[in-house]
């Protein structure tokens, strides 16, 4: 897991292109790019509809440890399926990765993994 922070946010078309922009110059001056992540959403619904409550919670589970769909459905008491769902929308939005890794006497299994070993949700509602 990386030790940089995720930082999710509501902001305009406008917000991300002088984010961007920020970034660009740094690494045109030849600095390292930032520790941190930011993801900017235009609508705060949508936010909120990505980062349910459930998708927060599985997301604090993988902050403590990266783990598979079925370890992260006994632990939270859900549904395969439903957790199954969630982890694509996650990977989709670009706050998990799933990465394929060898299970010794088992084959390979899948893990899922955050972006960042810590997330920062900011919504303006404006």
């Amino acid at each position: 897991m990386a030790k940089r922070k995720l930082t999710v946010r509501t902001g305009t078309a406008q917000d991300f292109f002088d984010h961007a922009s920020v970034a660009a110059r740094r690494l045109d001056r030849g600095e390292k790019p930032g520790g941190g992540i930011t993801l900017i959403f235009a609508d705060p619904r949508r936010m909120f509809a990505v980062l349910s409550d459930q998708r927060q919670r599985l997301m604090r589970t993988l902050l403590n440890e990266p783990q598979t769909v079925a370890q992260l459905t006994q632990r939270l008491k859900r549904d395969r399926a439903t957790v199954a769902k969630d982890v694509r929308m996650l990977e989709q939005a670009g706050l998990v990765v799933t990465q394929r890794e060898p299970n010794p006497g088992h084959g390979v299994r899948t893990m899922v993994v955050p972006i960042a070993a810590k997330i920062e949700l900011v919504a303006t509602l404006a």
